[in-house]
C-alpha cells in the first residue's frame, strides 16, 4: 500500500469531521473525508465542503470517498463518527492506519477504549468537544458555535505528537488545549451529556430546557448520578462552558447547581446550533441515537461500584420508547423521568 504520512484522514464526515476537517483543508492540509453516505461523498467531490453559519461561511474543494475506497497507510486519522458506530469504523480504518500513526477521537462518550481495543493503546489518543455544529445536507455542514477542545493521550502523559495534534488543530480552534486528565473530560462530558439527553425528550432549546426552574430538579438527578460514579472511579472530573462537576457533588449548595444551569444556559444561547444532536437525530433524522454508548457505560460502572442510577435508567428507556415511536417528544417525558427520583 502507498504510503499518505502528511495526509489527516477525517473518517465520519459529518457535522463534527466536516467541520474540523474543512477548517483545515482551508489552512492548506492535505486531508482525505471518509464518509457511508454516498450522497455526502458525491456532494462533496463535485461541490466541495461548504460552512454556513454565524461564525464562519466559505467553501473547500476536498477529497472524499466511501470506506471501500480508501487506499493506503495515513499517520493522522481523525475518528468522527457516532458514538455507536465506533468500533465497526476503527476495524474498517485499523489497515489504513500506520504501524506509528495514531487515531484521535472527536466523538462523544468513552469511545478510546474501543479504539484502543481496536487498534492499540499507544495508536489511541483522547479529545474532548464541545463545539455546536449539525449536517443540514450533503455537502454542508453548520457551525454554530465554538466551545472546548481538549486533547491528551489516554496515559496521561504530555507527548511530542500530542503538542504537535494541538497545533495542527489550532487551525480550527485557536482555544485548543493538551491535558493530562483526558479522562476527567470525558466523564465530564458524560454528565453534560446526561443533561442533553434529558432535554432532548422535548422540544424546548437546550438553553430554554436548562434554563427553565420546573426541570432542574430532575436535571440536577441526572448529574448527580454521573458525578457520583466518576468520584467513586477516583477520576477528577473537569469543569468546562459552564458545566460545574462540584457543583453536583453530594452536600453542595443548591447555588452552586443553580449557577452551573445558569451558566449552561448562557453558553448555549450563544450558539446557532439551538438544539442538540440527540434531538434532532429524534425529531429529524428520525434514527437511533447514542444512548446506549454514551450513557451505558455510566450504567455498568456504577453497579459495579454498588451505585443506584436509577433516573439515567430511566432516561435510557425514555430516550427508547422515542427512538421505538412509542412516545413523542413532549414535556410530559420529564414529569415521567421525574417518577425515577423517588
Amino acid at each position: 500500500m502507498e504510503d499518505h504520512g502528511s495526509r489527516i484522514v477525517v473518517w465520519g464526515a459529518g457535522a463534527i469531521g466536516g467541520t474540523v476537517g474543512a477548517f483545515l483543508v482551508r489552512a492548506g492540509l492535505d486531508v482525505l473525508f471518509v464518509d457511508n453516505a454516498e450522497d455526502h461523498v458525491q456532494a462533496m467531490q463535485t461541490e466541495g465542503l461548504s460552512i454556513e453559519g454565524p461564525l464562519e461561511e466559505f467553501t473547500v474543494a476536498v477529497q472524499a470517498a466511501t470506506p471501500d475506497r480508501v487506499m493506503g497507510h495515513f499517520d493522522r486519522i481523525f475518528l468522527c463518527v457516532k458514538a455507536h458506530h465506533t468500533k465497526e469504523a476503527a476495524m474498517a480504518l485499523e489497515p489504513h492506519l500506520s504501524t506509528s500513526g495514531y487515531v484521535v477521537s472527536l466523538q462523544n462518550g468513552l469511545n478510546e477504549r474501543e479504539i484502543a481495543e481496536t487498534v492499540g493503546a499507544s495508536r489511541t489518543i483522547g479529545a474532548f468537544i464541545n463545539f455546536g455544529a449539525d449536517y443540514l445536507a450533503p455537502g454542508r455542514i453548520l457551525y454554530g458555535g465554538r466551545g472546548a477542545f481538549v486533547l491528551g493521550e489516554i496515559d496521561g502523559q504530555k507527548s511530542d505528537r500530542i503538542k504537535a495534534l494541538r497545533d495542527l488543530v489550532s487551525a480550527f480552534e485557536p482555544g485548543a488545549i493538551v491535558t493530562d486528565n483526558i479522562w476527567g473530560y470525558l466523564w465530564g462530558k458524560m454528565g453534560y451529556g446526561a443533561l442533553l439527553f434529558g432535554t432532548a425528550l422535548t422540544n424546548a432549546s437546550i438553553a430554554d430546557a436548562l434554563d427553565h426552574d420546573a426541570y432542574r430538579p430532575v436535571f440536577t438527578a441526572l448529574a448527580r448520578e454521573v458525578v457520583a460514579t466518576t468520584d467513586a472511579l477516583g477520576i477528577r472530573s473537569e469543569r468546562f462552558n459552564g458545566f460545574d462537576p462540584s457543583a453536583f457533588q453530594p452536600g453542595a449548595p443548591d447555588a452552586a447547581a443553580t449557577a452551573s444551569f445558569d451558566e449552561m444556559a448562557t453558553f448555549n444561547r450563544r450558539s446557532a446550533k439551538t438544539h442538540s444532536g440527540i434531538w434532532r437525530d429524534l425529531a429529524v433524522r428520525k434514527r437511533r441515537t447514542e444512548v446506549d454508548a454514551q450513557l451505558g457505560p455510566l450504567i455498568r460502572e456504577a453497579a459495579q461500584l454498588g451505585l443506584a442510577t436509577p433516573v439515567t435508567e430511566a432516561l435510557i428507556a425514555l430516550i427508547h420508547d422515542i427512538e421505538e415511536g412509542r412516545r413523542p417528544l413532549s414535556e410530559a417525558n420529564l414529569v415521567t423521568l421525574e417518577e425515577a427520583m423517588k
